[in-house]
């Protein structure tokens, strides 16, 4: 697998098969303290009593600002080929694992 890394240059990467499929989410939630940003996906599926936590991917504050630009830059891309991704008024909040942070990591 390749792509641009963010010097603009080829990227080679190897994906080993397990890791290949992915993991499906339908919610997530983003946290930080003064050192890292941690990223949780969640699994939220009818008959299920609470989300399921699938991945966390924790992040310097460098690379969650590098990965904000390249989502923006690809939801802008992806709209232009297939229309405005449309959200709900009021979209529900999945309910909350763990108590809010107060202290740092």
């Amino acid at each position: 697998m390749s792509n641009k890394d963010v010097n603009n240059e080829e990227l080679q990467v190897d994906v080993p098969a397990e890791v290949a499929q992915g993991v499906y989410a339908n919610r997530s939630m983003v946290s930080h303290s003064s050192a890292d940003f941690v990223v949780d996906f969640f699994g939220v599926l009818p008959g299920l009593p609470r989300p399921i936590l699938k991945s966390r991917v924790v992040l310097a504050p460098e690379h969650a600002k590098r990965l904000f630009m390249a989502l923006a830059d690809n939801v802008r891309k992806y709209e232009q080929t297939f229309g405005e991704i449309k959200l709900p008024m009021n979209p529900p909040m999945p309910p909350m694992p763990f108590p809010p942070a107060t202290g740092e990591a």
